[in-house]
């Protein structure tokens, strides 16, 4: 049993580190999947929508200094009930997820490692075993190293936290996991390859035939059946091929110019997904550095989900030089974890991209 919980310690302690770590770099981005969990559609809790990134930051630097006070070994019963704490709740959740299909994706890992519903359910199953054995041999459960070291490596751990944190809320993700990183081109994003797989769906064709009631499943033909026709149900069984990017559009009146604009050889994009919500002092200094590229011969174009009424009063108050189209809100998000952001594409190709802490650093040449 002392090896058993051993193994086990180290191989969840390094797993709750990895995790949290990889949420760390990204605490905006769990923020947004926490406000998907609050949603009236989900657990109905609109009252902690406005505290999501409050949330995301403390559940992240928990999780991830557990899992450092597991592998040391330190203050095991407040360990192990923390963690027996956090994996009840979130099996719970995954598997609330997973059942009633709400959210397709728990966030475990950030955009890392995507989990469909049910593999996060099975993930948090195992873990729980887990953390069961380590509460069983707990008493096997000692300190590393003396306790002095133990101590300094904790306080060590929690302010790399802390730091990492703040750097990264002031500017972007130091590892960017999305498929709009620094190098990625936008267009290839959307393409799909050759052979690609094709989503399978089985269609459950009721009829009445004599007055009985016949089920007949095919995968997309009508069944030649001598009866009336009730209905149909369609379930997928076989998820087809997802680009990495999707749902990705530029739009204007309707019309949507993404092909176009992405073969431009100088772009810049503005892009604040919700004006509601960005720092809105900030776009005197957006206006400085894209008159700048608008005299090298740059296009410039401004990315909201808010309205045209929105958008056009921002353009007046601020002068601005540029004209919004309409993108997707949840796209936005993904792109750039910043409110507003700036990127600079060449035919495509990301270049440059900025959080609004960070204008003074973009390059036209």
């Amino acid at each position: 049993m002392k090896y058993i919980v051993g193994v086990v310690r180290i191989f969840v302690g390094i797993l709750f580190v990895i995790s949290g770590f990889i949420k760390l770099n990204d605490p905006v981005g769990f923020s947004f999947k926490l406000e998907e969990y609050f949603s009236q559609g989900v657990l109905d809790l609109p009252f902690l929508t406005s505290y999501a990134l409050a949330i995301s930051i403390l559940v992240v630097v928990v999780e991830v200094m557990v899992g450092v006070m597991l592998i040391l070994g330190y203050k095991r019963k407040i360990t192990i009930w923390t963690l027996l704490a956090m994996i009840v709740f979130f099996t719970f959740l995954t598997f609330y997820s997973a059942y009633f299909n709400k959210v397709t994706d728990c966030g475990c890992f950030g955009d890392a490692i995507k989990l469909t519903p049910w593999e996060s359910f099975t993930k948090d199953v195992v873990l729980l075993i887990l953390i069961l054995i380590l509460y069983a041999g707990r008493k096997y459960i000692t300190p590393l190293v003396k306790p002095q070291i133990v101590k300094a490596a904790l306080m060590v751990s929690l302010l790399a936290c802390i730091g990492y944190v703040y750097y990264v809320l002031n500017h972007l993700p130091v590892i960017d996991f999305r498929p709009y990183e620094i190098g990625k081109n936008i267009g290839e994003g959307m393409s799909f390859p050759e052979n690609a797989p094709k989503a399978i769906f089985e269609y459950k064709w009721k009829f009445n035939v004599n007055g009985n009631e016949e089920i007949h499943i095919t995968n997309g033909d009508y069944p030649a059946v001598d009866g009336e026709f009730v209905e149909v149900e369609t379930s997928e069984i076989q998820a087809g091929y997802e680009p990495p990017v999707h749902d990705f559009t530029i739009e204007q009146e309707g019309e949507d110019f993404a092909s176009s604009l992405l073969q431009e050889p100088k772009l810049v994009m503005v892009i604040a997904y919700d004006l509601r919500k960005a720092d809105l002092d900030v776009f005197h200094e957006v206006r400085s550095v894209t008159d700048k590229a608008l005299k090298k011969g740059y296009k410039v174009i401004g990315m909201s989900a808010s309205g045209p009424d929105q958008t056009t009063m921002l353009k007046k108050e601020n002068g601005l030089g540029f004209d919004f189209y309409f993108t997707d809100e949840t796209t936005l998000k993904t792109i750039v974890r910043s409110n507003p952001g700036v990127l600079v594409l060449e035919k495509g190709t990301i270049k440059q991209k900025v959080h609004y802490n960070d204008l003074e650093n973009l390059k036209f040449d």
